[in-house]
């Protein structure tokens, strides 16, 4: 089953903007600069968890396929039912 892309990249876009937000506050930015970075660190965070949660599921999907093709091609059964 593939992951769910847009829940794994929501989750690491709130924790890079959280973890990016405290790095700021702890350096002594100011809230406003603070808040920007964090933000834009965050749709990074988004852009880049997505593509890599797809192409993880990619292969997982490549893998699925090629067991399920060396089952049948095996000749055992799939699903329960003899072929």
């Amino acid at each position: 089953m593939p992951l769910h892309v847009r829940s794994i990249a929501v989750s690491i876009s709130v924790l890079s903007f959280f973890g990016l937000s405290l790095i700021g506050w702890l350096s002594g930015l100011s809230p406003y600069v603070c808040c920007k970075r964090a933000i834009a660190g965050a749709l990074i965070a988004y852009v880049a968890g997505s593509f890599a949660v797809k192409a993880v599921n990619a292969v997982l999907i490549d893998a699925m396929i090629e067991s399920r093709h060396e089952k049948i091609s095996s000749g055992d059964s799939v699903g329960g039912r003899n072929n």
